[in-house]
């Protein structure tokens, strides 16, 4: 097929053990490209077999018996991964909201009125992002699946400081959107918009490397035009915002995946969330009203 020889000849972004296997994440040691299955945890990063081979044949005994010890601890603990870590933190504050309802809702909520001086109150707009409704326990159910199926194969394939920086800046440009669009005293509350930059960039990711997407486009679409139903209560301005700004930065990491252009990508994503946080104090300093 032909997206697999693309893959063949772009080095740069496939895995250099398994060729047919596209990857974003570098060996920390030598710079090369490295699928989920040939990455090993280390102090800083990841690191390729043969570069873990060489680590063990200059171990000494005590090294041995520590670093045993933590890659096994990496391989196996539910905070291995920070797809992981986002479902747990988001479960911890859905059961929090339950529980100490409606104050934690309340004080994690965002609405346009926060980013105003009357109410400035900024952090909100990614606390947002780890709440839902207590009315309707499908929606954080459905959120964290989606989350589990497209985090787990994105993280493989960004590292896990890329995925996270997709994932918090999609949840901001969600709820920049919601500031810009919707009625600034209605409060909102999910991951979706967070998510939807997830799938975004994903799916730009799969069709820039030729890949057919067409099944999960459609997916995306029927979820973005739910949003628009008139008396589902649902903040479509997040999803939207969430979409533009997960696919920008899977524009930006994959016009950008080359070893010699790692600095460059970084620059870019830094220039974009740089935007997306002085976007958020327009209305501070020009108010709706």
């Amino acid at each position: 097929m032909s997206h697999n020889s693309e893959s063949r000849v772009d080095a740069n972004s496939v895995c250099y053990r398994h060729p047919n296997r596209h990857s974003y994440v570098l060996c920390q040691r030598c710079g090369r490209t490295i699928c989920g299955e040939c990455q090993t945890p280390a102090a800083v990063g990841v690191v390729c077999p043969e570069c873990l081979r060489e680590q063990r044949a200059n171990r000494t005994p005590s090294q041995k018996r520590a670093q045993s010890w933590a890659a096994r601890g990496a391989a196996t603990g539910i905070f291995s991964s920070v797809t992981n870590v986002l479902i747990v933190v988001t479960v911890f504050v859905f059961i929090l909201q339950l529980v100490f309802r409606p104050q934690v809702t309340e004080a994690l909520q965002y609405a346009g009125l926060y980013s105003t001086p009357y109410m400035f109150e900024p952090w909100r707009m990614i606390t947002s992002i780890f709440t839902h409704s207590t009315s309707f326990f499908l929606h954080v159910f459905l959120n964290m699946y989606t989350l589990w199926i497209f985090g787990r194969a994105l993280e493989q394939m960004l590292g896990r400081w890329l995925f996270l920086t997709l994932y918090l800046a999609s949840g901001l440009a969600g709820s920049l959107a919601v500031m810009f669009l919707s009625d600034p005293r209605v409060p909102v509350v999910g991951a979706s918009g967070a998510i939807f930059g997830v799938m975004a960039a994903f799916v730009v990711i799969q069709r820039r490397m030729g890949n057919q997407m067409r099944s999960l486009l459609v997916l995306l679409a029927l979820n973005l035009a739910i949003g628009f139903i008139p008396g589902t209560s649902i903040a479509w301005q997040a999803h939207l915002g969430g979409v533009i700004g997960g696919a920008l930065i899977g524009l930006i990491v994959f016009e950008n995946r080359a070893v010699s252009q790692r600095r460059r990508l970084w620059t870019w994503l830094i220039a974009l969330c740089t935007i997306l946080v002085l976007l958020s104090f327009t209305w501070l300093v020009f108010p709706p009203f």
